[in-house]
């Protein structure tokens, strides 16, 4: 019973962080006009984008089977799609459980080991983690121009005007710096020992070393070239949703490529809030990087963010639901051939 509260007092905290992050991108603008341009935007563009969603998705099914392959199982590409389709399915109700569900839903219908199917998908978002910080590096030396004068804008220039020295607000700024610095040291020195003590601490040692063990699967992987491949293909796929995404709303349709990837860059770190499906955090970070960064209007950017989230959104829950059917009735004339 008190696993079952504390449950439902995280799913509550992380919807509600949600929340908050989706107000933060909406509470500037007015909704009715947002919804005005969402009403003109052109759909074809955001069906178009769906194609490249899914197969962004059987991409990932065939490279999890690769390392569900070193395991000494085999399933078949659409069997894995449907478990990774019923995952981001239940990822959208409650956060980073979907990783947990595609395992589970192999195992019980396909009869293969729970835990190391999820330790295939530790490896499998350790490669994920590898690919995002690549397109992040990508994003911040091909954008260093807009970056630059987006901190200047937005974080540099507030600091600075609340001094009327300068001076005096670089040795403020250098002192702020030095203390942060302090103060890790001293939390590394003095509190690191009696941290080891606390649960949270093995937690996320053990978070840890499952990523770094899962980055080391691959050289159990028979064709490695093809697994790289898929990676690429991947965030390909993601790349192009975003990239044709812009041509559904007029003031984001003059936007280039290279912007797409910046967009992809963002959203996909907003993502990683455990908020159920990333609502909220995705819109926001979207939101505030196409207002911040390349000066689309505010209403403009919160359509195309919320036009993108819940295009996904309904694939996920149409193929979703389709896929847990699939495999249930699947499950269930195997289990009858069984018992004839």
């Amino acid at each position: 019973m008190k696993k079952k509260i504390v449950f439902i007092a995280k799913y509550i905290f992380f919807l509600a962080v949600g929340a908050c992050f989706f107000w933060l991108a909406i509470k500037n603008e007015d909704t009715s006009e947002i919804i005005s341009t969402l009403k003109n935007a052109d759909y074809k563009w955001l069906l178009f984008s769906t194609v490249f969603m899914l197969a962004s998705h059987l991409f990932r099914a065939l490279r999890w089977n690769q390392l569900i392959s070193t395991l000494n199982y085999k399933t078949k590409t659409f069997t894995t799609f449907y478990a990774v389709m019923v995952g981001y399915f239940v990822n959208l109700a409650i956060p980073r459980l979907g990783e947990i569900a595609r395992c589970g839903v192999l195992a019980k219908y396909k009869k293969m080991p729970a835990d190391s199917l999820l330790g295939t998908v530790i490896a499998e978002r350790a490669f994920d983690i590898i690919s995002l910080s690549i397109i992040l590096l990508v994003t911040f030396f091909s954008q260093i121009n807009f970056l630059s004068d987006f901190l200047s804008e937005y974080i540099i220039t507030p600091l600075i005007s609340n001094f009327s020295n300068k001076t005096f607000a670089f040795i403020a700024i250098s002192g702020i710096i030095v203390l942060i610095v302090l103060i890790i040291i001293i939390f590394y020195k003095v509190f690191l020992k009696k941290i080891k003590k606390y649960p949270f601490y093995f937690k996320i040692t053990q978070i840890i070393n499952g990523f770094l063990k899962g980055i080391k699967t691959i050289k159990y992987i028979k064709h490695k070239k093809l697994f790289m491949l898929y990676s690429v293909l991947i965030w390909l796929m993601y790349f192009m949703t975003i990239y044709f995404c812009f041509f559904a709303i007029d003031d984001t349709s003059s936007l280039s490529a290279i912007d797409a990837l910046t967009v992809l860059a963002m959203g996909s770190v907003g993502i990683l809030v455990p908020t159920p499906g990333g609502i909220g955090a995705y819109q926001y970070a979207v939101t505030i990087t196409l207002v911040g960064l390349f000066k689309i209007d505010g209403i403009s950017a919160s359509t195309f963010a919320n036009s993108v989230y819940f295009t996904q959104w309904f694939l996920i829950i149409i193929f979703g639901a389709l896929s847990w059917g699939i495999l249930f009735l699947s499950h269930k004339k195997t289990q009858k051939n069984e018992r004839s």
